[in-house]
Formats: C-alpha cells, structure tokens, sequence
C-alpha cells in the first residue's frame, strides 16, 4: 500500500470471471464436470445449422437402455420430427423440433389468475362443494369453480377474443374434475386451425389475403382462426388430419399433415413410400452435405468448410423447402441415374461415376481451412515476433520450407504451399522458454525459438485470404484461409435423398459408359439391389417424376402425404413418349451391344457428403501397436 491506500485493481486481474466463462462456452465444458453444455454451431450447410437451432437434447444417461425416454410418445405428433434423430447411443435423446414447433414464452401468472377472478374463480382453501371443479395455474392449486368444462370454454373463447394472451392454454380433465390452466415458459405448441361446427375458420379468401400480403400470420392468430396448442390442451382437442376426414365433432384442424416433420425430414421427397429407418438416415445425413452454408463465405474464416461450386435446386420439391430457404440455398445436384449391374464396380453401394461428368464439374467443391498466430508478449517485456526466422533460431527448418514467406513473414494471397514438405504460411519466432546463462564473448546470448505455423502435414492448397488484426489485448494477430479444390475421385461419400449412401467406385469416361437409344450417357449407376430389401421406393418415384420434371419443364411437388401420385408421374411419361414405368434400352459403351433387358433410368438429387477421401488418410510411424492387428 501507498499514501493513497492499496488498489484492488492493481492486485486482482479484471478479466479472470471473463476468461472463465468464454472458455466454458467455447469448450463446452463446465465447473462441476459437466460436458457438452454449450455446443459449437454446425455449419456444415444452411440446413445442418437451422437443424442445430432446433435441437432438444435430454440429459439422460448414454449408457443405459431408457427405453420410455427413448421411444416416439403420441405427444410429439407436430411437435418433435419422428425421423430426425441420431443412429447410436443418442438415438432419442437427442430429439429436433418439427417444421410449425414453438416454444412458449411467459405470461405473468397474476395477470391470468386476475381474469380467472373476473370469471367467478373462487379463491378458498377448501371447496366449498365436493362437485366443484379444482382449479390449477402452472401446476399450483388456485382455487374452485362450479363447473369446470364452462370455465375451460369461458377461456378458450377469451383467448380467441384477445382476454387471455395467445400464451395461454388450458385443459379439463373429467375424471379427476380438474382444471390446468399453463402460462409457463419453455412449453413446445404447435398452431392448428379453429373448427366451428364441423367448417374450418381459415378460408380460401384468408389464404389468398396472405398470399398478396394484406393478412399476416399475426392477424389470423389474433382473429381467432389459428391457434397454439400444447400437449396438454391437444389432449382435449379432437383434431382432423385433412378437410376430407371433417365433422361436427372436431374440434381443430391439421395445417398440413407434413408439419409433424422436422427441417431435415421435410426436404425428403415422397417420405412416406420408404421404410422408417431410411429416412432416419437421411435425417442425418442431410446435414452432412455440401453447398453454400453461408453467403459471405468468401468473408468469413470458419475454421474448416466446404463450397459446392454448382448447387442445384432439386427438380422434385417438397413444400417446406420453399419455407425454409433451401431452393436458395440448395446442397447437391440432379443426376441422371441408371440402376444396373455394369463392370462390378458398384457392387455393395458402390457407385460408377461419369467421368466426363465430373470433368464439366458434376460434384466439385472447395475445401477452405483458416490458420491463425498471434505475437504474443510475455513477462520482462519478452514478444513473439512475425518475421522469416533465420538460421540462429533454434529450431530452424530448412530455407526450403520458408520459400512463399514476403518480407513480413507471412505467405502471399494466391500462392500455392505444399503440407507435405512442411512448408511455413507464418513465419514467427519466440523467445525461450527459460533466461539463459550461456556467454559469448562476455555478452548472454539470446536463443530464440522457431514457432511458424506450418501448413497441415498432408494438406496441400493455394491461400485464399490474409487477414491482419489485432486481439482484444492489442497483441497483432495474423489468419489466413486455404483452399484447395475437391474433384470427385474413387472412396468420397455420395447419398440421395432417401438414405441411400455409397461410395465412389469408379470413374469411366463418358465413351465407355451405357447409353440410351437417344444417346444419353448416365452420370451415375447405381446397383439394383439397393432397392428390394431397403423398399425406397420413395427413391423410385423421384427418380421418375425427376425425369418428368426434367423433360416437362415444371417441378414435380413431392411434400410428404400431399405429393403427387405415383399415376400422375406415369402417365405424363407417357404422353412425353417415354416408357411409363421409367425403362430404358441402353447399349453398352465398349462393345456397342444391346443389353439384355431394359435399365430403369430417372434423375434424383444427389448430395455429395463431407466425408472425402483426402481427409481420411492416416498414417504413423511410432505409436502404440495391438497385438491383435
């Protein structure tokens, strides 16, 4: 302490609480061993991040069965996706949101039990009759009523009218005579449409209204013809699934059936023609695909990311992708598939890839990975300097690796470096760790440490991008972003929309490929026997209405339980000229032969996956050896 008195600030370091708590959120992991609290946001494609903001994780147990946990419960009907869930130890208990899920947000419990008042609620500690109904808000016993099924009415018919907040939801239970009225925070409700004697509130005039913008969504909400359910109310709803199924009984309408799906599930055409489990893969695998995840990826520096070059919206759409933005931001390309058994090469998933194809740039994209360095500064006024370090520095590599350095020891934009023979992108050098006492000529010398960034062991790209800054401590900081081209080769990972994943097994040119009577070579072939004991036939029928589409010019709606019929797509073929049920006769690319039998051709959106060949690999030279391999 000083004449002035001893500073707090001076002893204590301001940002300890700060530092804690960032690390916590960037790691994930908690004071009091708690992992996997916050997670890092995925953003793989558009859809892969809009998936992650709607994620429901349960902190149950991995480890054991939780079978009840686990299970689809008739309360998730619209609320939670049946399909969207991992294969695994997380299988469901990490659950995501359906399309029309919202989660409630507070309503002051006084200003409710103020209206309950207003509506005759009698606020006593006993019942002053047994045949009266109990009366709860938020789970906590607030007095009595005479009849419980008219108070139920009174306040949904005040919720309608705007005297209850749209928050609030309320269910009678005639059995035990009890009364839940919630006005909680973090409830999931999905919105239905209001049915007065058996006719929907929402009308065709409503509709059109909201297409041209005179309505929005607000007002039918605040109108009193669509409205919020939870699952306790939806138990004492009786909902239809589609106008047709209507009578004077119901209660609420479905918006669309489709709308028990979630974001990743809605983007699969025709999902109900194909067994569960496909489109469960799908779910996942959806949010592995490449595209644009960003529009201003040539800005930002995540930390690894991929750029399809040519996305493509899918010729065969399903409704929610308009709502969700996918048409604008679509992750795969139409192919022209033909299923047939050709060479051996797509034995087992297996796929044989159009070599032409993939040369006019049928599934090529962009890798890009950020590098950064600071120069930090260290106590006794020591820093790390960006410079080319030179031979003195301990650690020194050879001249060779520091070739692309400019002056400022930092790579040129557009230069290509080479992982494989440790090529430096940062050159920088520290001081050592520990002062030392070593003389020459009387003077201590200073050895300094070699400490550049080198490019990945491995990797090899052309730098796109060298961003100078500074941290929030004012130490100067260096980042700079790689990029190398992706070409489609033998072992990257393709899937269609319905689960069907495989992996490339050879790249023939486009002479030697099967063609039809029209000359059209396939981009991809894909074995038959994909098909009888997975039953996509949901992949089928886009393969044909892919066809119908490509050929009539007009996409072909394929929204779950609302798409076109599988009659339609056969008899537009037809009139086009084309065999109704997709068959083809092809001619064999090396021989010139006929084939045996006609080939089933059709064109499916095909999404290329992250998982690439060239990122794979992995070897070692020393390390720990089972005996066993």
């Amino acid at each position: 302490a000083n004449k002035k008195g001893a500073f707090l600030k001076t002893a204590v370091r301001a940002d300890v609480i700060t530092e804690r708590l960032r690390h916590a959120l960037a790691t994930g992991n908690w004071v009091g061993g708690k992992a996997g609290v916050s997670q890092l946001l995925d953003r793989t494609n558009y859809m892969s991040t809009l998936s992650h903001l709607r994620r429901v994780v349960s902190p149950l147990s991995r480890s054991q069965p939780h079978f009840e946990a686990r299970d689809l419960h008739p309360t998730h009907w619209g609320k939670v996706c049946p399909n969207e869930t991992p294969e695994g130890p997380n299988c469901g208990l990490v659950k995501n949101l359906a399309l029309q899920a919202y989660i409630s947000t507070q309503i002051e419990s006084t200003f409710v039990l103020q209206e309950l008042l207003d509506l005759g609620l009698i606020q006593e500690d006993v019942s002053p009759d047994p045949k009266y109904s109990r009366v709860f808000l938020n789970g906590t016993l607030v007095g009595y009523y005479p009849n419980g099924e008219m108070l139920s009415y009174k306040i949904r018919n005040g919720r309608r009218n705007r005297i209850f907040a749209p928050e609030v939801n309320v269910a009678f239970y005639d059995k035990t005579n009890e009364i839940l009225i919630n006005s909680d925070q973090g409830r999931v409700r999905r919105p239905l449409i209001i049915v007065k004697d058996g006719i929907p509130s929402l009308t065709k005039d409503h509709v059109e209204q909201v297409k041209v913008g005179d309505k929005r969504w607000s007002d039918l909400t605040r109108q009193g013809i669509i409205e919020y359910l939870d699952a306790e109310e939806e138990e004492n709803s009786y909902i239809a699934i589609d106008v047709d199924h209507l009578n004077r009984d119901h209660t609420h309408l479905e918006i669309s059936p489709a709308t028990i799906l979630g974001i990743c599930a809605s983007l699969i055409p025709f999902p109900e023609h194909n067994r569960s489990d496909r489109n469960v893969y799908e779910s996942g695998m959806a949010k592995q695909s490449l595209g644009i995840y960003a529009a201003n990826f040539r800005l930002r520096l995540d930390t690894r990311s991929h750029i399809l070059h040519y996305p493509q919206a899918p010729l065969v759409k399903t409704h929610a992708m308009h709502s969700i933005g996918f048409d604008s931001r679509p992750a795969g390309q139409n192919f022209i598939v033909a299923v047939l058994s050709y060479s051996g090469y797509n034995m087992e998933d297996s796929l044989i890839m159009n070599k032409s194809s993939v040369e006019r740039g049928l599934g090529r994209s962009t890798f890009f990975r950020s590098y950064d360095s600071e120069e930090r500064r260290y106590p006794g006024g020591q820093e790390d300097v960006f410079s080319i370090p030179t031979e003195d520095v301990r650690g020194f590599k050879a001249p060779d690796a520091y070739r692309h350095l400019a002056e400022d020891g930092v790579v040129e934009p557009e230069t290509f470096v080479n992982g494989k023979t440790g090529e430096v992108i940062i050159g920088r050098t520290s001081p050592p760790r520990f002062l030392e006492t070593q003389q020459e000529f009387d003077h201590p010398m200073e050895h300094r440490r070699e400490t550049s960034t080198n490019m990945r062991f491995g990797e090899s790209g052309i730098v796109d991008t060298v961003i100078f800054t500074e941290t929030q401590e004012g130490h100067r900081l260096i980042k700079v972003k790689m990029r190398s081209l992706r070409i489609p080769e033998l072992g990257d990972k393709f899937a269609s929309r319905h689960g069907q994943k495989g992996i490339l097994g050879v790249l023939i040119k486009q002479e030697d490929m099967p063609f039809t009577e029209n000359g059209l070579s396939p981009d991809l072939i894909i074995n038959p026997h994909a098909i009888p004991s997975r039953m996509t036939i949901g992949q089928l029928m886009e393969l044909l209405a892919g066809k119908l589409a490509s050929v009539s010019g007009d996409f072909i709606r394929a929204t779950a339980f609302e798409g076109v019929s599988a009659d339609y797509i056969k008899d537009g073929l037809h009139e086009l000229g084309f065999q109704k049920y997709g068959r083809e006769v092809m001619y064999d690319g090396r021989t010139g032969e006929k084939l045996l039998s006609d080939v089933f051709v059709g064109v499916a959106f095909y999404q290329k996956l992250h998982h690439l060949v060239n990122d794979k690999i992995h070897a070692r030279a020393r390390g720990p050896v089972q005996i066993l391999t």
